[in-house]
């Protein structure tokens, strides 16, 4: 399988550029100091939407979204999805082009907690002439053009809706699904596969750089407050719903020098998956945004996809 895709090695690299303000945001924390430990449980119970759910990180994100169009894709369309509780989703559904032979095969990307869709336009460029698959683009309630705010139950609903949509929609309802998670939105596909692997069309589930849970996660992102991790009511407990998982196939990608999440945190969910195919990808030079870059990363999911047991080609 062709692997090539000489026009987007700079649009990826954009992508690391707009979320290179992430890292620092979310570590930000580490220098408060220890003593505080009454602001900090403060902080950590009333105000972890808004440190979990920074939508509004970079500048402008919920108001700016980029168009596909502006990265030289064409055949999309730009969607409002509505939640069974009343949100409306922004979303862009992108087709491979026709000048490669198109699979019948749809991934759904859940994208990190900042930014908005428009700023992982690049990975989608990829995946759909990389891949020659189409590409639902979901965004989470209260991100980018999306009404709502965001939390753990919210996120959940717009998942199993956007999966909802492409099992509805004529153009896609024969389609295999490939659900495509990446640090948080790792945390949403796990959740989302767990939930629906009866379901004939949902074919794999690719991960990149996803945590244990919210609480496990705390002492690395804010060390001060490791020991009010249990007052963290956004628990995204991965490592609890991964291991249910048995009956869709995993590729796990793992940045080795990811600063925000632990690596050892992806090794431990590939060693408790119960899937009976899984299949580790490491990045020894890939940090938690910028394995997207990192040589092999494109490679290692057109692979997992061309090897899934898909029902169309």
């Amino acid at each position: 399988m062709s692997t090539q895709d000489s026009s987007g090695g700079g649009y990826i690299e954009q992508v690391t550029t707009v979320t290179s303000s992430i890292a620092g945001y979310l570590k930000f924390p580490v220098l408060v100091s220890s003593g505080i430990t009454f602001l900090l449980s403060s902080l950590l119970y009333f105000k972890q939407k808004s440190l979990i759910y920074p939508s509004s990180i970079p500048n402008a994100a919920r108001t700016e979204v980029p168009r596909p169009s502006q990265f030289g894709i064409s055949d999309f369309e730009e969607l409002m999805i509505p939640t069974p509780d009343g949100e409306k989703l922004s979303a862009f559904y992108i087709r491979a082009p026709l000048t490669r032979k198109r699979k019948n095969v749809t991934i759904l990307m859940f994208h990190g907690n900042a930014g908005n869709i428009g700023h992982r336009i690049p990975i989608a460029r990829r995946f759909i002439n990389i891949v020659g698959c189409s590409v639902l683009m979901l965004e989470y309630r209260g991100y980018g053009l999306s009404t709502g705010s965001p939390d753990e139950k919210g996120l959940m609903i717009d998942a199993q809706t956007g999966f909802d949509y492409l099992r509805k929609r004529a153009e896609t309802r024969d389609n295999d699904i490939v659900i495509y998670g990446q640090s948080l939105g790792g945390a949403v596909s796990i959740q989302l596969v767990a939930k629906n692997q009866h379901d004939e069309r949902l074919v794999g589930l690719v991960l990149e750089n996803t945590f244990l849970s919210m609480r496990k996660l705390i002492p690395s992102v804010i060390p001060p407050a490791r020991y009010l991790a249990y007052l963290c009511h956004q628990v995204w407990p991965s490592d609890t719903y991964l291991p249910t998982i048995t009956e869709v196939p995993i590729l796990f990608i793992s940045g080795l020098l990811d600063e925000i999440v632990p690596p050892s945190h992806m090794r431990r969910l590939f060693e408790i998956c119960q899937s009976p195919t899984k299949v580790w990808k490491p990045l020894p030079s890939g940090d938690h945004n910028s394995s997207v870059v990192e040589i092999g990363y494109f490679e290692a999911i057109a692979d997992f996809v061309g090897n899934l047991d898909t029902k169309h080609g």
